[in-house]
């Protein structure tokens, strides 16, 4: 039977999703090292002017005369951060939970299930804004905000998985060597959840970028003198009309990304899925 891995690579649309994903990442890392300009730098002599390959900006310029070239680099990398960061800390409270409350069963499985749901149906984003609004608009306290609410889906996904998981001869085995709750779960239950967890985490980056550009067109998300590739669109949506370059730019970036994690992660899924068949 092929790997997850194999059959991965026999799927063209994922390795071009993937391939496109590490360019993006690549340039976002390497690029400001052969760009003059930085995201601060105003260069007053070229106000708003459009993308050329021949210029000293090379995706253009916004109405400040700040490089767009530089600006998105900068909001790819942030928007980015906040996808890793946020996923990271939305999974491990996920993994956790969803893994406890399966593994337990009984009544504790159905209160902490209710508790879930009662979360569900809570507007978040109104949660995230209010927290952003009393706490601070600091970057890094976005990312918790963010990866906070977003771990609802993951815990009903890993506690599905546990109800299965927890029925198979070796987690019996391990009970019967008088192996705790605990370590059954950490060292038998979590590492047979990676399939579901690793593509779900794809999936999970793009939502969470998309999320956080939304916060950030309605200027609660990532603050000056910082940029994410919401906050790009937001002042370029500004400009559409008279300079539809500042809002073109961070906009396709931003809908590539996107696009290839979705891809990738449909990838990973029909991957993951005919392996375990």
């Amino acid at each position: 039977m092929m790997s997850a891995a194999s059959r991965l690579r026999a799927n063209p649309a994922a390795v071009a999703a993937l391939a496109i994903i590490a360019a993006l990442i690549a340039l976002a890392l390497i690029g400001p090292w052969f760009n003059p300009n930085n995201i601060e730098s105003l260069d007053w002599a070229n106000v708003a002017v459009p993308p050329g390959l021949s210029g000293a900006h090379w995706f253009g310029t916004d109405r400040l005369g700040r490089d767009l070239f530089a600006r998105t680099l900068e909001g790819t990398r942030m928007s980015l951060m906040v996808g890793l960061v946020a996923s990271i800390i939305s999974l491990t409270v996920g993994i956790g939970y969803g893994a406890v409350a399966g593994y337990v069963g009984g009544r504790t499985d159905h209160l902490m299930m209710r508790f879930i749901e009662v979360l569900s149906g809570l507007p978040l984003i109104f949660f995230v804004i209010f927290l952003t609004v009393i706490f601070g608009r600091s970057q890094y306290f976005l990312f918790l905000a963010i990866g906070a609410v977003g771990w609802l889906t993951m815990a009903r996904i890993v506690r599905g998985q546990t109800l299965s998981i927890r029925r198979r001869e070796f987690i019996e085995a391990a009970v019967a060597s008088g192996a705790s709750s605990a370590r059954i779960i950490l060292r038998h239950v979590v590492p047979n959840l990676l399939g579901p967890v690793i593509v779900y985490a794809t999936l999970t980056v793009p939502q969470i970028m998309l999320f956080e550009s939304f916060l950030s067109f309605l200027g609660l998300g990532v603050q000056e003198p910082h940029a994410s590739l919401g906050t790009l669109i937001a002042e370029g949506a500004g400009e559409m009309e008279a300079a539809p370059w500042i809002l073109l730019v961070p906009g396709i970036a931003l809908a590539l990304l996107l696009l290839s994690l979705n891809i990738l992660g449909d990838g990973l899924r029909d991957a993951f899925d005919v392996q375990e068949r």
